[in-house]
C-alpha cells in the first residue's frame, strides 16, 4: 500500500524498510532483477544463456555504474579448459539466444569465480571493469587520420576504454543508443559537418564513419565554393560574368581529368 498516495511504490521483489523516522529505504531485489535503460532485465536469464556454451564452466552477470552515472552488465566467466573461447565467439553465441539489450558490454575471463562459504560467487569480490579493448572480431589498427584520432579519442573517452581500433564496432565494444548520443553530442561540437544520430548506426566503424565525415565536409565546401561563385558573378556584368563562368568551368574540367 502506497501511503503517499495512489500509485505504486515498488515492485514484487523489491525489499524495502521503514526508518525511524518514517522514511523508507530500498534495499534490493530478493532475486537479481536490474534495470538499464527502461529494461527490467533478469540477470540469472543471462547467466543460464552464457553457461549453455560447452566451453563455459561458470558465468555471473552484474550490472556496473560508472561514475558518471552509466550503467553496463558485465560478465564473468570461468572457462573448462584455458583459452578454449574467445569473447567474441561467445557474443555472438548470446545474439542468437537473448535480444540486444541483454547482451554484456563488458567481458571479464577469471581463472575461477570468487566464492563465499555458502557456496556462492561473491559478487563484492569480483574485479571492476578494466578500460582494455576487449576481444572483438576485427585486429586491432590504430587511427590514420586526424579525423579517425579524433574519433578514436571520443569512442574511447564514452566506452572508458584506452584503446579504439578503426575497424572495431561501436556497439560490441559495449556501446549502446545513450553512449551513441553522447558521440553524435561530441562530433556536432567539433566538427562543422551535418550528421545525424542514425549515421552512428550505419557506420558503427571508425573508419566507415571518417569517411562519411570526409564526404560530408567534401560536399560542404563544394556548396560554399557554389556560394561564393553565385555571389560574384552577381556582381559582375552579363560579359564578365560569361568570362568568368566559362573559366570556372574550364577548371573544373582539368580537374576531372
Amino acid at each position: 500500500m502506497n501511503p503517499f498516495g495512489d500509485g505504486r511504490l515498488y515492485r514484487s521483489g523489491d525489499v524495502v524498510r521503514f526508518l525511524p523516522d518514517g522514511n523508507l529505504e530500498f534495499l534490493g531485489r530478493v532475486d537479481n532483477q536490474v534495470k538499464i535503460r527502461g529494461f527490467r532485465i533478469e540477470l540469472e536469464e543471462i547467466e543460464q544463456s552464457i553457461r549453455i556454451h560447452n566451453a563455459v564452466s561458470d558465468a555471473v552477470v552484474t550490472l556496473h555504474e560508472d561514475s558518471d552515472g552509466d550503467k553496463r552488465l558485465c560478465a564473468y566467466l570461468a572457462l573448462k579448459e584455458p583459452n578454449s573461447l574467445a569473447v567474441n565467439d561467445l557474443r555472438n553465441f548470446l545474439k542468437a539466444r537473448l535480444p540486444v539489450h541483454m547482451l554484456p558490454g563488458s567481458w571479464m575471463i577469471l581463472d575461477s569465480l570468487p566464492m563465499m562459504p555458502n557456496g556462492k560467487v561473491d559478487r563484492r569480490a569480483l574485479p571492476a571493469p578494466d578500460g582494455e579493448r576487449p576481444q572483438v572480431e576485427s585486429n586491432f589498427i590504430a587511427p590514420r587520420t586526424p579525423t579517425e584520432e579524433l574519433l578514436a579519442r571520443i569512442w574511447g573517452s564514452v566506452l572508458k576504454l584506452d584503446q579504439v581500433g578503426i575497424h572495431d564496432n561501436f556497439f560490441e565494444l559495449g556501446g549502446h543508443s545513450l553512449m551513441a548520443a553522447r558521440v553524435f553530442s561530441e562530433l556536432q561540437r567539433k566538427l562543422n559537418v551535418e550528421l545525424n544520430l542514425v549515421d552512428i548506426f550505419s557506420a558503427p566503424t571508425i573508419a566507415e564513419l571518417a569517411d562519411m565525415i570526409c564526404q560530408r565536409e567534401a560536399e560542404h565546401e563544394q556548396d560554399d565554393a557554389l556560394i561564393s561563385l553565385l555571389s560574384e558573378l552577381d556582381e559582375l556584368s552579363d560579359e564578365q560574368a560569361s568570362r568568368r563562368l566559362a573559366e570556372e568551368l574550364r577548371t573544373v574540367s582539368l580537374a576531372s581529368v
